[in-house]
């Protein structure tokens, strides 16, 4: 198979699909891995390295499109990526069609086979998107301590306090991948960290295993309790596939402290805040009822280096069995596949987005013939 590795073109967003080395694991096999020229420079690896692996570098996206079958990608297609999607192309990436309408009419109308690493489940796991959760969790107890320091508009709260001064005080809504590393480092700093999750399991689990920290159970009432005396709230929610609830509305926000910080994880699927909208990491704050806001859209982006690696070591195994089998004979072999197809054929398959959208959905398995 010909497969296509074009430079992310969304803004600020500095990883690349492959690494060199796993683009090499793929022309030892028998695939053609092209590269559009300055992909990998984002995340330190220049075209030489592709080369030196057996990848071919293509000089712009429009030749990689065209010479390619299987387009890797990172973040979801923009306007001018779906442009050059044709029907015989398969597309694997993260693509949070939930979050946009546009977004997902455009794609399906390309005829193309999207499939989503974020909705690649295995064993009730999503294997393609805990990485990124991971890396995601962990900027958010940095970036929202950074934050909250006077000169950057916040209350001028350490988070970790200081003998004699009690520490800032964390909420972390969601107890899975994200929220556990958001709330992990939050305590590591030295924060009062608080876990708002639903499942009693999931809450037992963390309570055993998560030493420092409090669990309590995600109601409106116990966050509305909560929110006049954090410092930080952390939006670590997850539906898989589908659009994230709005958990906190604009005036649950005024509960809030002036200066206090929150920070959306879940902005990709649309944000678990009424106010939530998509920042980037030249310009990622704002603020609204008197709350600094952080929601970029790809905050893994930003460690691009590190990001790239820990993607690309869950990914690889995915690629080569597409690569290999084609759609169709990967999802006979793995059936899990086809709940990452999103479209194809003109057609929406995924059923999340079907219903945040209020758009028809086939199913995969019978546009695929498996």
């Amino acid at each position: 198979m010909n497969i296509g590795i074009p430079k992310e073109i969304k803004a600020q967003e500095s990883r690349v699909s492959m690494i060199p080395s796993s683009a090499g694991d793929l022309v030892k096999r028998g695939h053609r891995v092209f590269v559009q020229a300055g992909a990998g420079a984002g995340a330190s690896y220049p075209d030489e390295t592709y080369l030196a692996a057996g990848a071919e570098i293509l000089p712009d996206a429009d030749a990689v499109f065209s010479a390619a079958e299987m387009i890797v990608k990172v973040k979801e297609p923009q306007p001018e990526e779906i442009a050059r999607l044709q029907p015989h192309h398969i597309l694997f990436t993260y693509l949070h069609l939930a979050a946009g309408k546009a977004l997902t009419e455009a794609l399906v109308a390309s005829g193309c086979t999207a499939l989503a690493y974020e909705t690649l489940e295995v064993n009730h796991r999503l294997p393609l998107l805990e990485p990124m959760s991971e890396i995601a969790g962990r900027m958010a107890s940095i970036v929202g301590s950074y934050h909250l320091a006077k000169h950057n508009g916040g209350r001028g709260t350490l988070l970790g306090g200081v003998p004699g001064v009690a520490p800032g005080r964390v909420v972390v809504i969601g107890g899975g991948t994200a929220g556990v590393n958001a709330a992990r480092v939050a305590t590591g700093i030295g924060a009062d960290v608080t876990i708002l999750e639903v499942d009693f399991e999931r809450m037992r689990f963390l309570d055993i295993t998560m030493t420092g920290t409090h669990t309590v159970y995600s109601s409106e009432a116990n966050l509305a309790e909560l929110l006049p005396r954090v410092d930080l709230v952390i939006g670590a929610v997850l539906v898989p596939g589908a659009k994230a609830p709005k958990l906190i509305t604009r005036e649950m926000l005024r509960l809030m402290q002036p200066g206090s910080v929150f920070v959306d994880i879940a902005v990709d699927q649309g944000g678990c805040a009424e106010t939530t909208r998509p920042t980037t990491h030249h310009s990622p704050t704002y603020v609204e009822e008197d709350v600094i806001h952080y929601c970029v859209a790809n905050m893994p982006g930003a460690y691009s280096r590190t990001a790239t690696q820990a993607l690309n070591n869950v990914t690889q195994r995915w690629i080569t069995l597409l690569a290999d089998n084609g759609v169709a004979g990967a999802c006979r072999i793995r059936k899990e596949i086809l709940g990452a197809v999103n479209c194809s054929g003109g057609k929406l398959t995924c059923v999340p987005v079907g219903e945040a959208h209020g758009m028809a959905v086939t199913e995969a398995a019978e546009l695929l013939g498996v």
